[in-house]
């Protein structure tokens, strides 16, 4: 056996045991079952009490679904909340009837009903899934988890690590603070928690081996903390975005930028002295870092001298290319937020199913995306801000006009960043969960190729709920 394939096959040894528990196995003929119910988790350590949490199968984060690139998946969602739900697999190119919004693409699963999501992913890669329907909430109370589609062929690394990052805004007693959609927050920052958690729990320490290469998969869960990440000691290498592999880069100022929703994909080869801890320190707010978690080494002698010869390089997923000299070109401006015009009730709206309290300071829509405003989770009847004929590549330039922070999702579709206001981007990357900082203005592209009406919308999910959301429609007619 050749050193790649040895290194192959460990690689996928140890896949399967350094992941959470809770790992969703499918059945051959039964496929993947996931109930939404209530239960409690010690969230944040031994000496705090309780928390009463939504889960998927009882646990937080939520069971990990480990799907297969090509293969095809079925996952029947069960009801046991008092309130409808749906279940969006966020970053999975599939079916529109699978994508899980309300009215749009799928009736709501009433409390004890079922659905049946069926697809085949096309892309390996690190995705989640979560709701759609009173997503602030839902989401806030801990209905999260991860997916995992692995490669056709294992990645040579020593470990492959899930951190599934979320915060939480809890009492003293350890409750999860009530009255989702304030409506000053909606219009700022969002509901940014004091509580972080990596797979369900405060981290004071995560276990490492000198010498070793671990591919660790970050999720920020979050409904609205943006996260900048350092791992002091160490020099990570993002090699793939939103699960799309890239050029493989150490990040800029060694700062690993995680807006909601997004997730990112690191090499770390382990260098640090063994019996050291080193900080993973988030620093993104100004006058607020806080340590994430510890890099703890293990004490004994380094797995190996010296660093992992393999390639960083992650195979690349089948994304159509889009051909950019004939692309048609169109805008999505950003707007709104607190001191805008929209405070006091001005622009238009479409949409119902408003949270209360989730209006602007007159009572209006806080957000708009090119004048308008679709507010809620989503529902039948949406009418597209812009229609593509199927097979079209597509740029899309979009303009944060607000001073505020916005990871922009785009559901079905992957897209191509070509700039940055006016910058070309240094190393390819494909995103599906765009963030985009005060005044931006971004460049992407793609192929509008997987017909029906798909939400784009801010996944700060109070920005969302009030406003910033709007369809996008691949007509697949022709």
């Amino acid at each position: 056996m050749s050193r790649r394939a040895l290194l192959q096959v460990c690689a996928g040894l140890l896949l399967t045991t350094a992941l959470p528990a809770g790992a969703v196995r499918a059945a051959p003929s039964t496929g993947y079952r996931i109930t939404a119910t209530p239960a409690r988790a010690r969230l944040a350590g031994l000496a705090r009490p309780e928390t009463d949490v939504w889960t998927y199968n009882g646990t937080v984060a939520g069971s990990l679904v480990r799907l297969r690139q090509g293969v095809p998946a079925r996952l029947v969602v069960k009801n046991r909340l008092s309130q409808e739900t749906t279940v969006h697999w966020h970053g999975i190119r599939l079916p529109n009837e699978m994508d899980g919004v309300p009215g749009l693409t799928q009736p709501p699963i009433k409390p004890g009903e079922s659905f049946v999501y069926e697809f085949t992913p096309p892309d390996a890669g690190t995705f989640w899934y979560h709701p759609h329907s009173n997503s602030l909430e839902q989401l806030g109370r801990g209905l999260a988890g991860a997916v995992i589609v692995e490669e056709r062929e294992a990645v040579a690394v020593d470990r492959d690590l899930l951190w599934f990052l979320a915060d939480w805004r809890l009492t003293e007693g350890g409750g999860i603070t009530a009255r989702f959609g304030n409506r000053m927050e909606a219009a700022m920052s969002g509901r940014v928690g004091n509580t972080v958690t990596l797979n369900g729990r405060v981290s004071e320490a995560e276990a490492v081996r000198a010498g070793e290469r671990v591919r660790l998969r970050l999720v920020n869960a979050s409904l609205a903390r943006v996260m900048a990440l350092r791992f002091d000691g160490h020099r990570p290498v993002i090699v793939a975005i939103d699960g799309q592999p890239c050029d493989p880069h150490e990040p800029a100022a060694g700062r690993i930028l995680l807006g909601p929703a997004m997730r990112v994909d690191l090499m770390i080869d382990m260098q640090g002295e063994p019996g050291r801890r080193y900080g993973v320190i988030d620093d993104f707010y100004d006058g607020l870092s806080y340590r994430l978690t510890e890099l703890a080494y293990e004490e004994g002698p380094p797995l190996r001298a010296h660093p992992l010869a393999a390639s960083l390089d992650l195979p690349r997923n089948p994304l159509p290319e889009p051909d950019l000299a004939t692309t048609e070109r169109h805008e999505l401006t950003l707007q709104g937020g607190m001191m805008s015009g929209m405070m006091m009730g001005g622009g238009g709206m479409q949409g119902g199913g408003m949270m209360h309290g989730m209006m602007g300071m007159g009572g209006g829509p806080a957000w708009s995306i090119n004048g308008l405003s679709m507010t809620g989770d989503g529902h039948a009847g949406m009418a597209p801000a812009l229609t593509f004929q199927r097979g079209r590549s597509i740029m899309l330039t979009m303009r944060n006009e607000t001073a505020w922070w916005h990871p922009m999702h785009f559901h079905g579709h992957s897209m191509r960043v070509l700039s940055r206001n006016g910058v070309a981007v240094p190393h390819r990357q494909w995103q599906d969960t765009l963030l985009m900082a005060p005044k931006d203005v971004v460049e992407v592209a793609f192929v509008a190729d997987n017909p029906g009406d798909w939400m784009l919308h801010c996944h700060v999910l109070d920005h969302q709920m009030s406003g910033m959301m709007t369809v996008l429609r691949v007509d697949g007619s022709n």
